[in-house]
C-alpha cells in the first residue's frame, strides 16, 4: 500500500510504503501459526502491509535470544515467511537481546548478527532490534565503552543493520518508548536526542505515544518527538492490549488519533489483544483508519464535536467491522460444527443435502401440552454492538456500558423512592424497568453468542462474557431487592454469598484493601470533590481524633443535649481514653487535614466493662467506629476506610463486628444501612435511642 505521509528514506530517493498492520509484540500465550496465516489473509484483504514478530513469549525472541533455532523451528518460520510473502505482507523479524547483552563485548554483537543472518536464510528481508521494558543501568563493562546508554544501543543497532546490508525495512524500538518516560521530557531528553543525532537515518523508531497505552496521540505530540529523532516515527499502538489485565478486553474502534497524523507518522501497527479471534475489531478499524485522506470521506453528523474527523468516524468504522465479524461468527470453524443439530438452528438453508449418518428414530416432535423444542437464537448485528459497547476501550466505555453505571447510580440515590411514595416513585420505576431490559438484553446476547457456530470465536470471548453476565445479574437482583422484590435471584445480595456470586480472589482482596482503590474507575460518581488519602491510626493522631470526636457531639447537640446522650461503647475509643486494638486504626486526611477516622477493639469486652455494659454475643465479638467531618462529602473514601479496618479485624481471628449508633446520628445510620453489609442486631442491655448493627467476617 502507497504511503500516504509519501516519506521518504535518508539517502534512498522516492516515495515508501506506509507501514501498517500489526505487531505481535503482547506478553502471554503466543499466537499459532495457524492464525498468523490467518491474519495475513485478513492483512491482505483489508489493505494492511505489515506484521512485526515480537511475541515475549518466543524464547528466542527474547530471554534466549542467543540460542539459534532448532530444525523444526526453522521450518515453522520459514513457512510463516512464505505465507506472509504469498499474501503481500511484510514480514518483520525482530529480536530484543536488551535483557543481558554486553554491549561492548563483540563477541556478543557477533552472536546477534548470526541469529538474525539464520532468520536471513529463512527468506526474510526486514528486522527490528527492541530494547523495551529493560533495565536501564549499564553493566561496568559497557560504562568504559559507552558514553550512555542510548550510544551503546545506538552504536550496535548501526552495526547490524550495515551488516544486514542496510534493509529497507529496520525498526528500532528505544527504551524511552513513551513520552512518559523520557526525562526530563521528549523535548530535553538526552536519550532521544542521542538517538536522532547518531541513528542511521535509514532505521525508523518505534513509538507509543504520550503513555504505554494512549489515551490519545496528538499532531503536537508527533511533531515535537519527530522533531527530536529527526524522522517520521512508526506508532506502536497499545490501545487494543490487553496483556496487563486478564479481566479485560477492548472490542472498541480505532480512535483518539486524528487523520491528520498520517502526513506525519512513518507507519502505525497495533499491539492489540493477547487473544486473537477478538482482534478483528482492532485490526478492521486500522485498516479503514490507515486508508483515510485529508480529502477523503465526509463528516459525521451524529458525533459530537469533539470527536468529528472529516475523513474518519469511529462508530462508521466499528459498524463495518462488527458488520464483517457477524459472518465469522456465522460460519462454522471446525468439522465437528457441521454435525450440530440444524433443524434447532435458525440459519440459511442449503440446496446440498448432508449426508445422513443417523438412522435412528425420527426427529423428536413435542406433543399437545409439552414443552417446545429448545431454538437457538442466531447472533445478530445489534448483539454485537452491545458487546462491543461493553468492552470498549482502555479509558471509554461504551455507549450502553455507561447509560447502565448512570441509570444504576440514580436508582440507587433515589432508592427511598422504590418503595415509600414520593414524586420521583414512578420515574424510579420506569428507570428501573429499563435497567431491567437493558440487563436482559446483555443475557441474551451472551445467549445467542454460546451457540454461534464459529466456535473458536466464543472460546476466546467465554470468559469475558460469562464475567459480565455475572456483574450484570448481581446488579439486576440489587435493583430488584431495592425496589422490594422478593425473587430468588435477589438472594445473591445476602451475607453469605456463593463464591460465583462475587468477584473474589488475593487479587480483588488487595485491592480492596489499598486506599487508592477504585480511583482510577472510569465510572466516576459522585465526582471527586478533594484529594482524600487513607493512612494508619498512630498515637500522635488521638488529639485529631478526639476533636473530631467532639466536634460531631457538639453538631447534635441542636437534637440531644450531650449531658442527656446515651453513652456507647465506643465513646472510650473515640475519646481516647482506650486506644485501638493494633493495625485496627485508620485516619482520613484531605488537602486541609485529619478529617475523619475509623477505630476498632477485636475484644468489646473491657470498652464495654468500663461503661459497665456487657458485649457478650459470640457472632459478634469486635467493635468498630467511625465518624467523619461534614466536608468529607464522598462516601468513597469512607467505605475504603471500613473495608481496610474490617479486613484487618477479619485478619486476626474475629467472627463478627458490630458499631452502636445513636438515633440522632442520621448520617451514620444511613451510612452503614447503605454498605448492605450491617444488619440491625439485638444486644442485650442496650441504651434507649441506641441501634446496634452487626456483620458478619
Amino acid at each position: 500500500m502507497s504511503s500516504p505521509a509519501g516519506a521518504k528514506r535518508g539517502s534512498q530517493s522516492g516515495a515508501k510504503r506506509f507501514i501498517s498492520g500489526v505487531v505481535e509484540g503482547f506478553y502471554g500465550r503466543p499466537w499459532t501459526m495457524e492464525q498468523r496465516t490467518e491474519l495475513f489473509k485478513r492483512e491482505q484483504k483489508w489493505g494492511l502491509s505489515t506484521y512485526l514478530y515480537a511475541p515475549k513469549d518466543d524464547y528466542k525472541h527474547r530471554m534466549y535470544w542467543r540460542d539459534l533455532y532448532c530444525a523444526e523451528e526453522a521450518e515453522q518460520l520459514m513457512a510463516l515467511i512464505s505465507a506472509a510473502k504469498q499474501h503481500d505482507v511484510e514480514f518483520v523479524y525482530a529480536i530484543s537481546p536488551g535483557l543481558d547483552i554486553t554491549f561492548s563485548n563483540p563477541k556478543e554483537v557477533a552472536t546477534l548478527k548470526r541469529k538474525l543472518d539464520q532468520v536471513k536464510e529463512f527468506g526474510c528481508r526486514s528486522f527490528s532490534l527492541l530494547f523495551d521494558d529493560i533495565e536501564k543501568e549499564m553493566c561496568p563493562a559497557d560504562k568504559q565503552a559507552f558514553s550512555s546508554f542510548a550510544h551503546a544501543q545506538v552504536a550496535i543497532t548501526n552495526e547490524v543493520y550495515q551488516h544486514l546490508g542496510q534493509p529497507e525495512t529496520f525498526l528500532f524500538c528505544p527504551t524511552d518508548y513513551c513520552a512518559a518516560f523520557c526525562t526530563p521530557n521528549v523535548s530535553q531528553s538526552s536519550y532521544l536526542h542521542t538517538v536522532g543525532e547518531k541513528l542511521l537515518p535509514g532505521i525508523d523508531v518505534l513509538w507509543t505515544g504520550p503513555k504505554v497505552v494512549s489515551h490519545q496521540i496528538s499532531v503536537e505530540s508527533i511533531d515535537e518527538v519527530s522533531s527530536v529523532l529527526k524522522r517520521a516515527p512508526v506508532i506502536w499502538d497499545n490501545i487494543h492490549a490487553n496483556d496487563y489485565d486478564p479481566q479485560r478486553l477492548f472490542l472498541g474502534p480505532y480512535k483518539d488519533r486524528p487523520t491528520e497524523l498520517i502526513p506525519k507518522l512513518k507507519g502505525v501497527l497495533t499491539n492489540p489483544n493477547c487473544e486473537f479471534y477478538p482482534n478483528f475489531v482492532a485490526i478492521h478499524t486500522l485498516a479503514t483508519w490507515c486508508k483515510s485522506t485529508a480529502d477523503g470521506g465526509q463528516r459525521d453528523v451524529e458525533m459530537s464535536d469533539e470527536e468529528q474527523d472529516l475523513c474518519y468516524s469511529p462508530q462508521k468504522a466499528l459498524t463495518l467491522a462488527l458488520t464483517d465479524w457477524l459472518q465469522e461468527f456465522l460460519s462454522t470453524d471446525q468439522p465437528g460444527g457441521a454435525c450440530r443439530p440444524s433443524s434447532r438452528l435458525k440459519k440459511e438453508s442449503s440446496d446440498e443435502e448432508p449426508m445422513q449418518t443417523d438412522m435412528g428414530d425420527p426427529a423428536y416432535v413435542p406433543g399437545p401440552g409439552e414443552n417446545p423444542l429448545y431454538t437457538a437464537e442466531p447472533l445478530t448485528l445489534e448483539d454485537l454492538n452491545l458487546l462491543s459497547e461493553l468492552f470498549y476501550l482502555p479509558y471509554e466505555h461504551g455507549p450502553t456500558a455507561r447509560t447502565m453505571l448512570q441509570e444504576l447510580d440514580w436508582l440507587k440515590t433515589h432508592s427511598e423512592a422504590a418503595t415509600v411514595e414520593t414524586d420521583k416513585t414512578a420515574e424510579w420505576r420506569t428507570r428501573a424497568q429499563r435497567f431491567d431490559e437493558l440487563c436482559e438484553a446483555v443475557v441474551q446476547m451472551f445467549n445467542r453468542l454460546s451457540n454461534a457456530p464459529n466456535r473458536s470465536i466464543l472460546y476466546d470471548l467465554y470468559n469475558y462474557i460469562c464475567d459480565i453476565k455475572s456483574g450484570v445479574g448481581l446488579a439486576r437482583a440489587y435493583v430488584k431487592t431495592l425496589g422490594g422484590q422478593d425473587r430468588p435471584s435477589a438472594q445473591l445480595m445476602n451475607d453469605d454469598p456463593e463464591p460465583w456470586g462475587f468477584r473474589g480472589g488475593l487479587s480483588g482482596e488487595f485491592q480492596r484493601m489499598l486506599p487508592c482503590h477504585g480511583n482510577r474507575d472510569l465510572f466516576r460518581h459522585p465526582p471527586m470533590t478533594a484529594v482524600y488519602s487513607i493512612r494508619p491510626y498512630c498515637p500522635k493522631d488521638k488529639m485529631e481524633v478526639q476533636r473530631i470526636f467532639r466536634e460531631m457531639q457538639r453538631a447534635g447537640e441542636d437534637k440531644v443535649p450531650t449531658m442527656t446522650q446515651p453513652l456507647l461503647i465506643s465513646d472510650g475509643l473515640s475519646a481516647g481514653e482506650m486506644p485501638p486494638s493494633p493495625q485496627c486504626g485508620l485516619v482520613l486526611e484531605d488537602e486541609i487535614g485529619v478529617c475523619g477516622f475509623a477505630l476498632g477493639l477485636t475484644d468489646a469486652k473491657p470498652a464495654a466493662a468500663k461503661i459497665q455494659r456487657v458485649a457478650s454475643d459470640p457472632d459478634f465479638p469486635s467493635l468498630v467506629t467511625m465518624q467523619l467531618l461534614p466536608r468529607v462529602t464522598d462516601s468513597a473514601p469512607a467505605k475504603r476506610m471500613i473495608s481496610g479496618l474490617l479486613s484487618s479485624i477479619r485478619s486476626c481471628g474475629s467472627r463478627g463486628v458490630f458499631c452502636e449508633l445513636r438515633q440522632s446520628d442520621r448520617r451514620m445510620l444511613n451510612f452503614y444501612t447503605k454498605l448492605g453489609s450491617f444488619k440491625t442486631i439485638k444486644m442485650a442491655g442496650l441504651p434507649k435511642d441506641v441501634i446496634a448493627m452487626g456483620m458478619s467476617l
